[in-house]
């Protein structure tokens, strides 16, 4: 049993190994009949699957692969031409074919997969029954008697040749007893002496024979039989009898056969095939012959080895880093010593030596990229045909190599997005001729190095991206709100498409249009610790970039500390760092806020995330970590910036796996444990986090209950902005009096009629809903206990006539926006107080 199983290992690896390629072969075919080369080696694979099936008893898998050998070698001798019709049969049966390689890996036995319907497909092509596109190669009116057509010796394989010399000469020795026998009977004499001329009466001796003998006597058997065959044929067609002939024999046909086909005077197919080009390709005609592929020495190793030695490789990294400090150390501790100096020369061999160690053992996990691209010349052919659009394929970079685990999950993002440019993307060729573009659409995928990361680049030149319907698409779906809406950028509105549930499928097809597979692309690239970028532009085409780290076991991070605290986050999210003071954070609407260059960046202190006791004034500057993902992005308030350094990610266990936040742990060179930042959850996090700050004084809302406080003035902010309260609030604060904010004229009124302060001045907006400025203070003047109240109008309403109406209305100042925060305080200051001179 043990020996089976190796044998069926095998088998299997070098099975899935053959038709890794099949596909793009295929494809390739379909665009190039006539290169016999490529189809032979497509026939080999048929082949030598189905010689090894048979020979582990996989009898559905046999009769499958026989079938489809068939098709194939009939191809090879030019009696059917691979028209699309019959491609999409074949390929059908490689897709069955991997099927049961893969029930054979499960379970060992090829039950449970239905081929029965694909087979009779094959059959049919084989006899002749070719699509209905394509005229017959023999026109018949009808057909009286069963065909006997001639066997073409030529074309026969050397198993079936000796299988019919076999049958021949069997028969001429049933054809020589039964002549004798009837001599015999009827009173002749018959004599077997080998000197007699006439026609022979004894059986042949072949056991006696020569090779010369039997090479003539074989031909001679052949001979007869095609003369005879000759002869039927030509004593039914005298009878008047119709005879369905064999192309080949073209003499002796009466009714005259239509020229075999050739690619030239074959229909062309609607749709075109996908057109595969490689960009190296493009400058140079395809060569006549394909250039025989290089042999390479290779050896299979078990990926768990690989592992195994990739963990032990990480160590030895962790160990590399600690020695480096501990050089560090001594240095400092003993500067001047001889022995420096050979030390130094050991830390930097056994580091360099565990650096390219490292970089070795992590090209034995890398794999070309290329094994994931080789599946998309055959979806983007059948996607073709089934939205009935011509598209080309163009693939560049696919020696490119990743980490193994990267490879296998990079697969079903990269499926998504081409499925999505082939739907979404590429027009109808009506539309696109209408544009003036080509008919055949294009899409590009390469991928290439960037630093120590991949980028793998999806383009597509169909209509592009429309911000303005992406954003109303999602307005419908409830996705955005309006205020999100109008302040999104064109870069923010492409990102939609990632969004859960969002689609702009007019109806939902077996393609696209259930409004998932994009948001699933997403989560997956950010489990990759990757980032996307998106660029399009409507009527040109869409953009993708897939930027994705080398490796997932050692990665590059920024160590940041907050107070004894130390957190690593992966340099692959981190776009820039910058340091700030006090005076540049801002707060806006309960969340801190920073502006960097042209935007406004949101901030939050780690310390906030992970709750870790920070003092908030212990400096006067801090570090601001500016993390990107995707089209987001945050500023992350750090204490200290250690500096980059290669880490190991390691596990934290059953016991502390699944903390929010955090990927993993690495070990410093000092021994301690450093948290990895987990930055799509972090980023997640920090929505949840309100304003924070580096300074002590908070900023923010006045509560209900301030009356209780130790403050000389009460002041109510009534503006419908929140950002123009923070604003008010933080140029007031410095006056130490108490406020009470109100989102309009009606709340503030109710407010007043509440009694539960006693104001000491207001500041309202002009423009705001349910009840404007000049209503409110109207309807403040008519309390008695009110009409001493200053009331200060600020508003972006600059007019003469604007002002009038304010003082009609009982406003004693009219401050217009943009204003300084001290000339608002000193406004306030004043009138509050002259009412408190007015009262006393």
């Amino acid at each position: 049993m043990d020996e089976f199983q190796e044998i069926l290992q095998d088998f299997l690896v070098e099975s899935f190994e053959l038709i890794e390629q099949l596909d793009q072969d295929l494809v390739e075919l379909e665009n190039t009949p006539e290169d016999l080369e490529l189809l032979n080696g497509i026939f080999r694979v048929a082949h030598t699957v189905k010689g090894a099936s048979s020979f582990l008893n996989f009898d559905v898998l046999t009769h499958l692969t026989h079938h489809m050998e068939d098709v194939l070698n009939k191809a090879r001798h030019g009696e059917l031409i691979l028209v699309p019709d019959i491609m999409d049969v074949v390929l059908e049966s490689i897709d069955l074919m991997k099927a049961l390689l893969e029930t054979i890996r499960d379970t060992s036995a090829d039950a449970g997969v239905d081929v029965a319907d694909c087979v009779i497909k094959l059959d049919a092509i084989t006899k002749g029954q070719v699509p209905e596109s394509i005229e017959s190669p023999v026109v018949v009116e009808e057909v009286l008697v069963e065909p006997e057509p001639e066997l073409d010796y030529n074309s026969m394989d050397d198993a079936a040749v000796e299988d019919e010399i076999q049958r021949l000469l069997s028969e001429r020795q049933v054809q020589d007893k039964a002549k004798r026998k009837a001599k015999i009977d009827a009173g002749e004499t018959v004599l077997a002496a080998p000197s007699i001329k006439k026609e022979p009466s004894v059986e042949p001796d072949y056991d006696n024979m020569d090779d010369n003998e039997i090479e003539a006597e074989i031909q001679r058997l052949l001979n007869d039989r095609q003369n005879e065959d000759k002869a039927k044929r030509k004593a039914k067609i005298d009878a008047g009898e119709t005879v369905l002939v064999a192309p080949s024999i073209v003499e002796e046909v009466v009714v005259t056969p239509a020229p075999k086909p050739t690619p030239e005077s074959l229909p062309t197919p609607k749709p075109t095939p996908v057109v595969v080009k490689k960009k190296e390709e493009e400058q140079a005609a395809a060569p006549t012959k394909r250039a025989p592929a290089a042999v390479e020495q290779t050896i299979r190793v078990d990926v768990k080895r690989l592992d195994h030695l990739m963990n032990l490789i990480g160590e030895l990294v962790l160990a590399k880093n600690r020695l480096i400090k501990i050089n560090d150390d001594v240095e400092e501790r003993y500067e001047g010593e001889e022995f420096l100096e050979e030390l130094n020369q050991v830390v930097s061999i056994v580091s360099l030596v565990t650096t390219d160690l490292q970089i070795a053992v992590m090209k034995t996990r890398m794999l070309p990229i290329g094994k994931v691209f080789n599946k998309f010349p055959r979806m983007i052919r059948d996607l073709s045909r089934e939205l009935k659009k011509n598209i080309e394929l163009e693939i560049s970079g696919e020696e490119t190599e990743l980490d193994k685990s990267i490879v296998e999950e990079i697969g079903d993002p990269l499926v998504h997005i081409i499925r999505n440019s082939c739907d979404h993307g590429i027009e109808t060729p009506d539309i696109r001729a209408g544009q003036g573009k080509n008919e055949a659409g294009t899409i590009c995928l390469k991928a290439y190095n960037e630093g120590n990361q991949i980028v793998i680049q999806i383009d597509d030149d169909g209509k592009g991206l429309d911000a303005t319907m992406l954003k109303e698409k999602s307005l419908e779906k409830g996705i955005i709100t309006d205020k999100e809406a109008d302040n999104m950028s064109n870069k923010e509105a492409f990102s939609l498409i990632f969004k859960p549930g969002f689609s702009t499928a007019a109806a939902v097809t077996s393609v696209s249009g259930r409004g998932v597979g994009m948001d699933v692309v997403k989560t997956n690239i950010e489990k990759l610790n990757g980032i996307i970028d998106m660029d399009s532009e409507v009527g040109v085409g869409t953009s993708m970039k897939l930027k994705i780290p080398l490796t997932l076991a050692i990665i590059q991070a920024l160590l940041v500390g907050v107070q004894e605290e130390y957190y690593a986050i992966p340099l692959a999210s981190v776009l820039e760092t910058v340091r700030i003071s006090k005076e540049e954070i801002y707060t806006v609407e309960g969340r801190s806020v920073m502006r960097l260059r042209e935007e406004v960046l949101s901030l939050v202190h780690i310390g906030d995330i992970f709750e870790v006791e920070r003092i908030l004034d212990s400096a006067e500057y801090a570090y601001v970590v500016v993390l990107g993902l995707g089209t987001s992005k945050l500023g992350l308030i750090v204490d200290t910036l250690v500096g980059q350094e290669e880490i190991v990610i390691k596990s934290l266990g059953d016991y502390l796996k699944g903390i929010e936040g955090i990927a993993g742990a690495t070990i410093r060179g000092d021994g301690g444990v450093t948290l990895i930042v987990d930055v799509v959850a972090l980023m997640q996090m920090a929505r949840d986090v309100k304003s924070t700050a580096m300074i002590s004084e908070t900023v923010g809302e006045s509560s209900s209950n301030t009356k209780d406080k130790a403050s000389d003035y009460t002041v109510m902010i009534v503006d419908d902005s929140k950002t123009d309260r923070t604003i008010m609030i933080k140029a007031l604060d410095p006056l130490g009096v108490t406020l009470v904010e109100a989102t309009d004229g009606q709340e503030a009124l109710n407010i007043l009629k509440a009694g539960d302060y006693n104001f000491d001045g207001m500041l309202i907006d002009i423009e705001m809903p349910r009840m404007d400025g000049y209503t409110l203070a109207g309807e403040i003047k008519k309390y008695n206990k009110y009409k001493n109240l200053p009331l200060i109008a600020v508003t972006s309403r600059t007019g003469k006539s604007d002002r009038m109406r304010g003082v009609e209305s009982g406003m004693v100042e009219y401050i217009t926006k943009p204003y300084s925060a001290d000339y608002l305080a000193s406004v306030v200051q004043r009138n509050i107080n002259l009412k408190s001179e007015f009262l006393s």
